[in-house]
């Protein structure tokens, strides 16, 4: 794009610093369940244990995800102590290099303009601020994707040897997060690339074999662990069978088996999913992107630009989800930078064009559609402070609609900030808040005295990944009632359970006080007779914290 937009250079950085503050709430909002917890709570029993090499989740050797994210919370707690501040900034930080990075690969491939444009929508991408809340391994992963990335096109463009040996890094950390087939995310793209300029040569370039090398060796702390929990130890029972390698489910189980369906965690998948799964997870930004995609079959003449290296990492990517057996909409949010470039790509040349002007329209119409759908959630959900929620979107859409705006560029980012800004106050303020008191395992935990946290804490007929990471010491968790019954005995002592059990343990004569009775509800998998305010009571359930006492004692 040769004409540079006068205006953006000076709202850049006001912009980009409202979506990075629209981000920063999140992080100390709890803990939602269930990933979040339970990975916040293995990293939590790496640092009550110093056992950096064992991953232990629900109550046994845990193998379905590699330990680098784990490793980045446990470092992060050992600063910060274990608290959930501290177990998302970690994925926060990594965010921001990503945005960093972003910046660099647009810059690079296209020009300043659409590297502004592409961080300021990536920031505020709907999908990518709620994994800085509920946070798994998508932010470490997108960061260390776009980075080895970047590298790698200095690399290709014959730079200092140092980026070779960051983009390994990076790739191997991306490698212990999620697995190997993040290689395909990596790779595809350049594979394209070379086969549509007939580059046959790169398949044997020196550079790229040292890279892959030095890859192997970077994540030789990963097969180490994996080695010492599970393949030195073939008793071990996991997915219901012993001699069970952890290097074999690293290289095979975990990625192909999942994508073939013959591994042991199983799925079902509708390779239409991720199509209408981007429409609402991209916003506010979704329908730029649909027109950005036809405008890059349609109009995009360079068919053998190195920006092939980013489609083809987007296309195969994005195919590689489709077709597999587990779909779940986190995984868009490693596409979202490279989603952002070609969105901005394409704000950019319709701007240079003078042809924005209907996706102003559309940008008006969502951040109208947003108000009401805000609305019509603090009328249904009875939330309280609903008016002030009402009032701070309602002003939000007013400021936006009297700005005397420069040019169509301007209107379409600042109405999307707007729509995100109301969105992301009206959650984070508001709506999560009002979600996690119907959070019973962390309300119960948090009844528990630091005093008494040498006292053994357990699980019955109930269990919570939040009551056990926010339960000051470790949990039990208590499969069968002979369990229990030695428990019990243990006393004193402190028991989350259901009113059932908590009913049936006081009637048998246990002495058994309850401390705490929060409601239930699977705050995740939200129903309307839940968000019903006046059929809510109908559908939470009530969970117990009981403490137990000593009757040897009495």
């Amino acid at each position: 794009m040769n004409n540079r937009d006068p205006f953006l250079h000076h709202y850049f950085p006001w912009l980009l610093l409202v979506g990075i503050l629209l981000n920063i709430p999140g992080l100390w909002l709890d803990i939602i369940e269930p990933d979040g917890a339970l990975y916040a709570t293995i990293a939590k029993h790496m640092v009550l244990h110093n056992d950096w090499i064992n991953l232990y989740g629900n109550g046994a050797d845990w193998l379905d995800k590699p330990h680098f994210p784990f490793w980045m919370a446990a470092i992060s707690y050992k600063i910060f102590g274990i608290t959930g501040f501290a177990y998302k900034l970690p994925a926060f930080l990594f965010w921001l290099l990503s945005l960093r990075y972003t910046y660099l690969i647009a810059r690079d491939l296209f020009s300043e303009d659409v590297a502004k444009v592409s961080v300021l929508i990536y920031t505020v991408a709907l999908h990518s601020t709620l994994a800085n809340f509920d946070v798994r391994a998508e932010p470490y992963l997108t960061a260390c994707i776009v980075a080895a990335t970047w590298h790698m096109l200095c690399v290709n463009a014959g730079k200092h040897w140092r980026h070779l040996v960051l983009a390994a890094l990076f790739a191997a950390c991306a490698i212990m997060t999620k697995g190997i087939f993040i290689l395909i995310t990596l790779a595809g793209g350049w594979v394209i690339y070379w086969l549509i300029t007939k580059q046959f040569r790169q398949f044997f370039n020196y550079r790229w074999w040292i890279m892959i090398a030095l890859c192997f060796i970077f994540i030789l702390p990963e097969l180490y662990s994996l080695y010492v929990q599970f393949d030195l130890h073939p008793e071990k029972v996991v997915f219901g069978k012993t001699n069970v390698s952890g290097l074999r489910f690293f290289f095979w189980d975990s990625q192909f088996g999942r994508f073939f369906n013959t591994g042991p965690i199983k799925g079902k998948g509708d390779v239409t999913f991720f199509l209408h799964t981007t429409l609402w997870a991209f916003l506010p930004w979704s329908v730029g992107l649909v027109g950005a995609i036809v405008y890059l079959i349609k109009f995009e003449k360079n068919r053998d630009s190195i920006r092939w290296v980013i489609y083809g990492s987007t296309l195969v990517t994005f195919l590689l989800f489709s077709l597999s057996k587990f779909q779940l909409p986190h995984y868009l949010v490693i596409e979202f930078p490279y989603f952002s470039i070609i969105t901005a790509y394409f704000f950019c040349e319709l701007a240079r064009r003078s042809r924005l002007e209907h996706l102003v329209t559309v940008q008006t119409v969502l951040m109208i559609a947003t108000l009401i759908c805000i609305a019509a959630l603090l009328y249904i959900t009875g939330i309280k402070n609903g008016i002030i929620a009402a009032v701070t979107a309602l002003a939000i859409v007013f400021f936006a609609s009297v700005i005397n705006y420069q040019n169509a560029m301007q209107q379409i980012l600042f109405k999307g900030y707007a729509m995100a800004a109301m969105l992301y106050i009206f959650l984070f303020q508001f709506f999560y808040p009002f979600l996690l008191q119907y959070q019973s395992g962390m309300q119960a935990a948090r009844v528990i005295p630091e005093q008494n946290s040498h006292l053994p804490v357990a699980a019955y007929g109930s269990f919570s990944y939040s009551f056990e990471f926010y339960s000051p010491g470790e949990v039990q968790l208590l499969r069968n009632g002979e369990y229990l019954d030695d428990f019990i005995d243990a006393a004193p002592c402190y028991l989350y359970t259901t009113a059932a059990v908590a009913d049936s343990l006081i009637r048998s004569g246990v002495d058994a006080e309850i401390q705490a009775s929060p409601k239930h509800f699977h705050v995740t998998r939200l129903k309307y007779g839940f968000l019903d305010q006046h059929k809510r009571e109908a559908v939470v359930e009530p969970r117990y914290l009981l403490y137990i006492r000593d009757e040897d004692t009495m």
